[in-house]
């Protein structure tokens, strides 16, 4: 079983549906994207300030595999957990439809750290991730 970390519920907005009446996959990227963001604020990681110090964390892969659709005025929520490999930080990332707790979509976000510029490893992310870490 995945050892969620953090979650965060959300609700579709009808301009996020295509023709098809479902989420357009696009989407979800935002959605995953916000769920890290917020996890981040959560842990007192602030973007503005960490660019600010030359500090940039980037996607360098990411992966989606689509189970189940979601529709406009669909409530879910969107679940993490994070693993450390070499110089990447993981984000393990699923979404759940909230009427049946059916997985709308499963992820994998490859990040990275660019300090002034150079890719390598940053402790100031390894401290603030240590408590979160799954092995």
């Amino acid at each position: 079983m995945e050892k969620y970390i953090y979650e965060l519920k959300m609700k579709v907005r009808d301009y996020e549906c295509d023709l098809q009446g479902i989420v357009n996959n696009a989407n979800y990227q935002h959605y995953l994207e916000h769920t890290r963001h917020e996890f981040l604020t959560s842990a007192d990681v602030s973007f503005a300030h960490l660019h600010e110090e030359g500090i940039d964390p980037v996607v360098a892969r990411l992966t989606m595999a689509f189970k189940a659709p979601l529709r406009s005025g669909d409530e879910f929520v969107s679940k993490l957990y994070l693993k450390k490999e070499g110089i990447k930080y993981v984000f393990y990332q699923d979404i759940f439809r909230l009427t049946d707790m059916k997985v709308a979509i499963k992820a994998t976000v490859e990040t990275v750290c660019v300090a002034n510029g150079r890719l390598g490893n940053s402790a100031l992310f390894d401290e603030i991730f240590a408590p979160y870490l799954s092995e």
